[in-house]
Protein backbone atom coordinates (compact mmCIF):
# COMPACT_ATOMS: atom_id res chain seq x y z
CA UNK A 1 0.00 0.00 0.00
CA UNK A 2 3.31 2.44 0.39
CA UNK A 3 3.60 1.98 -3.48
CA UNK A 4 2.54 5.47 -5.15
CA UNK A 5 -0.07 6.17 -7.38
CA UNK A 6 0.50 7.92 -10.57
CA UNK A 7 -2.15 10.24 -11.98
CA UNK A 8 -0.85 12.38 -14.32
CA UNK A 9 -1.04 10.31 -18.05
CA UNK A 10 -1.74 13.48 -19.47
CA UNK A 11 1.11 15.14 -19.20
CA UNK A 12 3.25 11.21 -19.90
CA UNK A 13 2.08 7.86 -19.92
CA UNK A 14 4.42 5.31 -18.16
CA UNK A 15 6.46 3.61 -21.12
CA UNK A 16 4.43 0.89 -22.22
CA UNK A 17 6.31 -2.98 -22.42
CA UNK A 18 5.50 -3.37 -25.70
CA UNK A 19 7.59 0.21 -26.38
CA UNK A 20 9.96 -0.53 -23.87
CA UNK A 21 11.02 -3.92 -26.05
CA UNK A 22 10.95 -2.01 -29.37
CA UNK A 23 13.65 0.84 -28.07
CA UNK A 24 15.67 -1.98 -26.87
CA UNK A 25 15.91 -4.01 -29.76
CA UNK A 26 15.91 -0.68 -32.28
CA UNK A 27 19.61 0.61 -30.16
CA UNK A 28 21.18 -2.52 -31.24
CA UNK A 29 20.87 -1.60 -35.04
CA UNK A 30 23.76 0.38 -35.91
CA UNK A 31 22.10 1.60 -39.51
CA UNK A 32 21.40 5.31 -40.47
CA UNK A 33 17.89 4.51 -42.54
CA UNK A 34 19.14 6.76 -45.28
CA UNK A 35 22.13 3.87 -45.70
CA UNK A 36 21.84 1.70 -48.49
CA UNK A 37 23.67 -0.90 -47.03
CA UNK A 38 21.72 -4.00 -45.24
CA UNK A 39 22.64 -2.41 -41.91
CA UNK A 40 20.89 1.30 -43.21
CA UNK A 41 17.71 -1.13 -44.81
CA UNK A 42 17.20 -2.34 -41.81
CA UNK A 43 16.96 0.46 -39.70
CA UNK A 44 14.54 2.25 -42.33
CA UNK A 45 12.27 -0.68 -41.46
CA UNK A 46 11.75 -0.37 -38.39
CA UNK A 47 11.24 3.46 -39.22
CA UNK A 48 8.75 2.46 -42.22
CA UNK A 49 7.16 -0.50 -40.17
CA UNK A 50 6.40 2.20 -36.98
CA UNK A 51 5.26 4.85 -39.69
CA UNK A 52 2.35 2.40 -40.95
CA UNK A 53 1.10 1.61 -37.05
CA UNK A 54 1.36 5.65 -36.43
CA UNK A 55 -0.86 6.11 -39.58
CA UNK A 56 -3.55 3.35 -38.28
CA UNK A 57 -4.28 5.57 -35.34
CA UNK A 58 -5.38 8.33 -37.44
CA UNK A 59 -7.02 5.80 -39.96
CA UNK A 60 -4.54 7.29 -43.12
CA UNK A 61 -1.54 6.08 -45.37
CA UNK A 62 1.70 6.00 -44.27
CA UNK A 63 2.84 8.31 -46.16
CA UNK A 64 0.89 11.07 -45.27
CA UNK A 65 3.02 10.94 -41.97
CA UNK A 66 5.99 12.96 -41.28
CA UNK A 67 7.54 12.09 -38.18
CA UNK A 68 9.06 14.62 -35.66
CA UNK A 69 11.02 15.07 -32.20
CA UNK A 70 7.11 15.55 -30.19
CA UNK A 71 4.34 17.10 -30.67
CA UNK A 72 5.40 20.67 -29.92
CA UNK A 73 7.50 20.57 -33.10
CA UNK A 74 4.70 18.71 -35.12
CA UNK A 75 2.48 21.92 -34.18
CA UNK A 76 5.15 24.17 -35.57
CA UNK A 77 5.41 22.60 -38.64
CA UNK A 78 2.35 22.12 -39.14
CA UNK A 79 1.49 26.21 -38.39
CA UNK A 80 3.54 28.23 -41.33
CA UNK A 81 2.38 30.73 -43.11
CA UNK A 82 3.08 29.04 -46.43
CA UNK A 83 3.09 25.05 -47.78
CA UNK A 84 6.02 23.35 -49.48
CA UNK A 85 3.17 23.48 -52.82
CA UNK A 86 2.58 26.74 -54.89
CA UNK A 87 -0.67 26.94 -52.70
CA UNK A 88 -1.68 30.59 -51.46
CA UNK A 89 -0.14 31.42 -48.73
CA UNK A 90 -2.53 32.09 -45.43
CA UNK A 91 -3.43 35.46 -44.54
CA UNK A 92 -4.34 34.81 -40.56
CA UNK A 93 -4.03 32.03 -37.96
CA UNK A 94 -7.08 32.19 -35.83
CA UNK A 95 -6.59 29.27 -32.75
CA UNK A 96 -9.00 28.41 -29.84
CA UNK A 97 -8.27 29.90 -26.48
CA UNK A 98 -7.75 27.04 -24.85
CA UNK A 99 -4.95 25.58 -27.54
CA UNK A 100 -1.38 24.26 -25.98
CA UNK A 101 0.79 26.94 -25.44
CA UNK A 102 2.63 25.43 -28.62
CA UNK A 103 0.10 26.48 -30.59
CA UNK A 104 -1.70 29.63 -28.72
CA UNK A 105 2.30 30.71 -29.81
CA UNK A 106 1.14 30.80 -33.24
CA UNK A 107 4.21 28.63 -34.73
CA UNK A 108 5.85 30.38 -37.52
CA UNK A 109 3.14 33.37 -37.85
CA UNK A 110 3.93 37.10 -36.98
CA UNK A 111 1.80 37.79 -33.99
CA UNK A 112 0.27 40.41 -35.71
CA UNK A 113 -1.54 37.36 -37.94
CA UNK A 114 -2.60 35.13 -34.96
CA UNK A 115 -6.06 35.43 -33.49
CA UNK A 116 -7.47 33.67 -30.61
CA UNK A 117 -11.16 32.15 -31.08
CA UNK A 118 -13.33 32.34 -28.09
CA UNK A 119 -15.09 29.13 -26.26
CA UNK A 120 -18.57 28.61 -24.12
CA UNK A 121 -18.27 28.40 -20.49
CA UNK A 122 -17.97 24.37 -21.08
CA UNK A 123 -14.88 24.79 -23.02
CA UNK A 124 -16.07 24.02 -26.01
CA UNK A 125 -15.10 26.47 -29.10
CA UNK A 126 -18.25 28.88 -30.07
CA UNK A 127 -18.76 27.70 -33.34
CA UNK A 128 -21.26 30.73 -33.95
CA UNK A 129 -18.22 32.99 -32.93
CA UNK A 130 -15.36 31.29 -35.63
CA UNK A 131 -18.54 31.48 -38.24
CA UNK A 132 -19.00 35.10 -38.13
CA UNK A 133 -15.17 35.66 -37.62
CA UNK A 134 -14.64 33.70 -40.70
CA UNK A 135 -17.18 35.49 -42.83
CA UNK A 136 -15.18 38.54 -41.91
CA UNK A 137 -11.82 37.63 -43.31
CA UNK A 138 -10.66 38.03 -46.57
CA UNK A 139 -7.31 35.21 -47.97
CA UNK A 140 -6.73 32.09 -47.41
CA UNK A 141 -6.87 31.19 -43.18
CA UNK A 142 -5.56 28.32 -40.98
CA UNK A 143 -7.54 27.53 -38.55
CA UNK A 144 -6.02 25.44 -35.29
CA UNK A 145 -8.41 23.17 -32.87
CA UNK A 146 -7.04 21.16 -30.49
CA UNK A 147 -9.24 17.52 -30.84
CA UNK A 148 -9.44 17.29 -26.54
CA UNK A 149 -8.17 19.67 -24.20
CA UNK A 150 -5.58 18.47 -21.87
CA UNK A 151 -6.90 20.25 -18.52
CA UNK A 152 -10.39 19.62 -18.77
CA UNK A 153 -10.00 16.57 -21.15
CA UNK A 154 -13.56 18.47 -23.00
CA UNK A 155 -13.78 17.38 -26.72
CA UNK A 156 -14.36 19.74 -29.08
CA UNK A 157 -16.54 19.44 -32.35
CA UNK A 158 -14.03 19.13 -34.82
CA UNK A 159 -16.17 18.03 -37.63
CA UNK A 160 -18.48 21.08 -37.39
CA UNK A 161 -15.21 23.12 -37.28
CA UNK A 162 -14.11 21.46 -39.84
CA UNK A 163 -17.79 22.04 -42.10
CA UNK A 164 -17.39 26.04 -41.28
CA UNK A 165 -13.46 26.25 -41.97
CA UNK A 166 -13.87 24.04 -45.37
CA UNK A 167 -16.90 26.26 -46.37
CA UNK A 168 -14.51 29.13 -45.99
CA UNK A 169 -11.78 28.13 -47.91
CA UNK A 170 -9.47 27.51 -45.27
CA UNK A 171 -7.76 24.26 -43.60
CA UNK A 172 -8.10 23.14 -40.84
CA UNK A 173 -4.91 21.79 -38.03
CA UNK A 174 -5.97 19.64 -34.85
CA UNK A 175 -3.81 19.01 -31.97
CA UNK A 176 -4.90 15.25 -31.21
CA UNK A 177 -2.04 14.22 -29.06
CA UNK A 178 -4.38 13.58 -26.08
CA UNK A 179 -7.18 11.51 -28.25
CA UNK A 180 -5.36 8.37 -29.10
CA UNK A 181 -6.55 5.42 -26.98
CA UNK A 182 -9.53 7.69 -25.73
CA UNK A 183 -11.68 8.73 -28.55
CA UNK A 184 -11.32 8.20 -32.34
CA UNK A 185 -8.57 10.46 -34.21
CA UNK A 186 -9.51 9.25 -37.64
CA UNK A 187 -8.75 12.51 -39.76
CA UNK A 188 -11.05 11.80 -42.54
CA UNK A 189 -13.93 11.35 -40.51
CA UNK A 190 -13.04 14.15 -38.12
CA UNK A 191 -12.27 16.94 -41.47
CA UNK A 192 -8.60 17.93 -40.16
CA UNK A 193 -6.36 18.61 -42.90
CA UNK A 194 -3.28 18.10 -40.49
CA UNK A 195 -3.24 16.41 -37.70
CA UNK A 196 -0.85 16.71 -34.64
CA UNK A 197 0.36 13.43 -32.72
CA UNK A 198 2.69 12.27 -29.52
CA UNK A 199 4.81 9.44 -28.63
CA UNK A 200 4.57 9.40 -25.07
CA UNK A 201 0.99 10.53 -24.36
CA UNK A 202 0.65 7.04 -25.49
CA UNK A 203 3.72 4.94 -24.03
CA UNK A 204 6.18 5.32 -25.97
CA UNK A 205 9.53 7.03 -24.97
CA UNK A 206 9.64 11.02 -24.81
CA UNK A 207 11.09 12.73 -27.68
CA UNK A 208 9.12 11.66 -31.05
CA UNK A 209 5.87 12.58 -32.46
CA UNK A 210 4.11 13.17 -35.92
CA UNK A 211 2.42 15.52 -38.26
CA UNK A 212 -0.02 13.88 -40.32
CA UNK A 213 -1.87 15.30 -43.46
CA UNK A 214 -5.40 13.81 -44.65
CA UNK A 215 -4.71 12.57 -47.90
CA UNK A 216 -1.69 12.87 -50.08
CA UNK A 217 -2.67 15.58 -52.67
CA UNK A 218 -3.19 18.27 -49.39
CA UNK A 219 1.00 19.79 -49.29
CA UNK A 220 2.90 19.64 -45.87
CA UNK A 221 3.81 23.29 -44.78
CA UNK A 222 6.96 24.74 -45.75
CA UNK A 223 10.51 22.53 -43.93
CA UNK A 224 10.45 23.32 -40.25
CA UNK A 225 14.21 21.60 -40.49
CA UNK A 226 16.66 21.79 -43.40
CA UNK A 227 19.09 19.41 -44.43
CA UNK A 228 19.27 16.36 -45.50
CA UNK A 229 15.42 15.80 -47.02
CA UNK A 230 14.64 13.30 -44.72
CA UNK A 231 10.69 12.13 -44.26
CA UNK A 232 9.69 13.69 -47.16
CA UNK A 233 11.92 16.74 -47.21
CA UNK A 234 9.18 17.81 -44.78
CA UNK A 235 11.27 17.57 -41.95
CA UNK A 236 15.54 16.81 -42.55
CA UNK A 237 17.63 15.53 -39.84
CA UNK A 238 18.63 11.67 -39.11
CA UNK A 239 15.34 10.14 -37.48
CA UNK A 240 15.46 8.72 -34.14
CA UNK A 241 15.33 5.09 -35.26
CA UNK A 242 14.53 3.62 -31.27
CA UNK A 243 12.34 6.50 -30.31
CA UNK A 244 10.03 6.01 -33.69
CA UNK A 245 10.01 2.22 -32.97
CA UNK A 246 8.89 2.49 -29.89
CA UNK A 247 6.65 5.04 -30.90
CA UNK A 248 5.23 2.62 -33.26
CA UNK A 249 5.02 -0.15 -31.03
CA UNK A 250 2.71 1.80 -28.61
CA UNK A 251 0.93 3.04 -31.84
CA UNK A 252 0.11 -0.57 -32.51
CA UNK A 253 -0.96 -1.67 -28.88
CA UNK A 254 -2.91 1.62 -28.49
CA UNK A 255 -5.18 0.65 -31.65
CA UNK A 256 -5.51 -2.74 -30.50
CA UNK A 257 -6.75 -2.19 -27.04
CA UNK A 258 -8.65 0.96 -27.79
CA UNK A 259 -12.62 0.10 -27.75
CA UNK A 260 -11.80 -1.81 -24.79
CA UNK A 261 -9.58 0.45 -23.06
CA UNK A 262 -12.14 3.31 -24.05
CA UNK A 263 -15.12 1.62 -22.53
CA UNK A 264 -12.57 0.69 -18.74
CA UNK A 265 -11.23 4.30 -18.37
CA UNK A 266 -14.79 5.98 -18.91
CA UNK A 267 -15.89 3.60 -15.84
CA UNK A 268 -13.08 4.59 -14.01
CA UNK A 269 -13.63 8.37 -14.31
CA UNK A 270 -17.51 7.43 -13.16
CA UNK A 271 -15.97 5.61 -10.45
CA UNK A 272 -13.82 8.52 -9.25
CA UNK A 273 -16.21 11.63 -9.92
CA UNK A 274 -19.03 9.65 -7.81
CA UNK A 275 -16.28 9.39 -5.06
CA UNK A 276 -15.07 12.96 -4.91
CA UNK A 277 -18.69 13.91 -4.97
CA UNK A 278 -19.81 11.65 -2.44
CA UNK A 279 -17.66 13.44 0.02
CA UNK A 280 -17.33 16.22 -1.04
CA UNK A 281 -20.72 17.46 -2.61
CA UNK A 282 -19.47 21.09 -3.31
CA UNK A 283 -16.97 19.97 -5.93
CA UNK A 284 -16.79 21.53 -8.72
CA UNK A 285 -16.21 19.16 -12.22
CA UNK A 286 -15.05 21.19 -15.24
CA UNK A 287 -16.37 20.69 -18.51
CA UNK A 288 -19.18 18.09 -17.05
CA UNK A 289 -22.01 18.91 -18.92
CA UNK A 290 -20.25 17.95 -22.53
CA UNK A 291 -18.14 15.75 -23.79
CA UNK A 292 -15.13 14.90 -22.75
CA UNK A 293 -12.10 12.29 -22.49
CA UNK A 294 -12.62 8.94 -20.54
CA UNK A 295 -9.44 9.08 -18.56
CA UNK A 296 -9.79 12.76 -17.45
CA UNK A 297 -11.18 15.05 -14.54
CA UNK A 298 -10.63 18.28 -13.20
CA UNK A 299 -11.90 19.42 -10.49
CA UNK A 300 -11.70 22.36 -7.57
CA UNK A 301 -13.16 22.32 -3.93
CA UNK A 302 -13.82 25.90 -3.35
CA UNK A 303 -11.12 27.31 -0.54
CA UNK A 304 -8.05 25.27 -1.31
CA UNK A 305 -5.26 25.88 -3.53
CA UNK A 306 -3.83 23.64 -6.17
CA UNK A 307 -0.51 24.46 -5.62
CA UNK A 308 -1.34 23.13 -1.53
CA UNK A 309 -3.32 20.27 -2.62
CA UNK A 310 -1.19 18.81 -5.30
CA UNK A 311 1.91 19.01 -2.64
CA UNK A 312 -0.55 17.11 0.10
CA UNK A 313 -1.71 14.56 -2.29
CA UNK A 314 2.03 14.08 -3.49
CA UNK A 315 3.33 13.58 0.27
CA UNK A 316 0.24 11.08 0.42
CA UNK A 317 2.12 9.41 -2.73
CA UNK A 318 -0.31 10.33 -5.38
CA UNK A 319 0.96 12.12 -8.44
CA UNK A 320 -1.66 14.90 -9.36
CA UNK A 321 -1.87 17.75 -11.68
CA UNK A 322 -3.00 21.34 -11.37
CA UNK A 323 -3.59 21.37 -15.19
CA UNK A 324 -0.87 21.21 -18.13
CA UNK A 325 3.07 20.43 -17.46
CA UNK A 326 4.11 23.03 -19.81
CA UNK A 327 5.22 25.84 -17.82
CA UNK A 328 9.10 24.41 -16.15
CA UNK A 329 6.84 22.84 -13.04
CA UNK A 330 5.00 26.37 -12.39
CA UNK A 331 1.45 26.36 -10.59
CA UNK A 332 -0.30 28.88 -12.37
CA UNK A 333 -3.73 30.36 -13.39
CA UNK A 334 -4.89 27.85 -16.00
CA UNK A 335 -5.33 29.94 -19.50
CA UNK A 336 -8.48 27.56 -20.35
CA UNK A 337 -10.20 27.84 -17.37
CA UNK A 338 -9.59 31.59 -17.59
CA UNK A 339 -10.83 31.37 -21.20
CA UNK A 340 -14.20 29.70 -20.21
CA UNK A 341 -14.94 32.07 -17.59
CA UNK A 342 -14.02 30.72 -14.30
CA UNK A 343 -13.57 32.79 -11.50
CA UNK A 344 -10.36 33.34 -10.89
CA UNK A 345 -10.62 31.72 -6.85
CA UNK A 346 -11.94 28.45 -8.44
CA UNK A 347 -9.76 28.28 -11.23
CA UNK A 348 -6.50 28.44 -8.70
CA UNK A 349 -8.02 25.62 -7.01
CA UNK A 350 -8.62 23.41 -9.70
CA UNK A 351 -6.48 20.04 -9.91
CA UNK A 352 -6.07 17.27 -12.91
CA UNK A 353 -6.40 13.69 -12.44
CA UNK A 354 -5.46 11.52 -15.79
CA UNK A 355 -5.31 7.96 -15.71
CA UNK A 356 -4.62 5.06 -18.16
CA UNK A 357 -5.46 1.28 -19.16
CA UNK A 358 -3.21 0.08 -16.02
CA UNK A 359 -5.05 2.16 -13.55
CA UNK A 360 -7.64 -0.22 -11.28
CA UNK A 361 -10.14 0.08 -9.66
CA UNK A 362 -8.11 -0.14 -6.54
CA UNK A 363 -5.75 2.46 -7.18
CA UNK A 364 -8.94 5.23 -7.73
CA UNK A 365 -10.55 4.03 -4.10
CA UNK A 366 -7.34 4.75 -3.12
CA UNK A 367 -6.85 8.35 -4.76
CA UNK A 368 -10.42 9.09 -3.46
CA UNK A 369 -9.36 8.03 0.26
CA UNK A 370 -6.21 10.38 -0.12
CA UNK A 371 -8.47 12.94 -1.37
CA UNK A 372 -10.75 12.53 1.37
CA UNK A 373 -7.85 12.92 4.23
CA UNK A 374 -6.28 15.91 1.87
CA UNK A 375 -9.36 18.18 1.67
CA UNK A 376 -10.43 17.57 5.12
CA UNK A 377 -7.26 18.84 6.25
CA UNK A 378 -6.87 21.51 3.71
CA UNK A 379 -10.30 22.70 3.94
CA UNK A 380 -10.19 23.03 7.65
CA UNK A 381 -6.92 25.36 7.59
CA UNK A 382 -8.82 27.69 5.30
CA UNK A 383 -11.47 28.24 7.54
CA UNK A 384 -9.20 28.73 10.41
CA UNK A 385 -7.28 31.22 8.77
CA UNK A 386 -10.68 32.96 7.03
CA UNK A 387 -11.90 33.26 10.94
Amino acid sequence: MNERLYFDWNATAPLRREARAAVLAALELVGNPSSIHAEGRAARRLVEEARENVALLAATEPRNVVLTSGGTEANMLALAPASSSDAPAYAKLLVSAIEHVSVLTGGRFPASAVERLAVTSSGQIDLSALDRRLAELSGRVLVSVMLANNETGVVQPISQVASLVHRAGGVLHVDAVQAPGRISCDIKALGADLLTLSGHKIGAPKGVGALIRRDPTFPFPIQLMKGGGQERRVRSGTENVPGIAGFGSAAAATSRGFEVEKAYLFALRERLEAGLKAHTPEVVIFGAEVERLPNTTLFAAPGMKAETTVIAFDLEGVAVSSGAACSSGKVQPSHVLAAMGIPGGLARAAVRVSFGPSTSESEIDRLIRAWIKVSETLLKESAAVAA
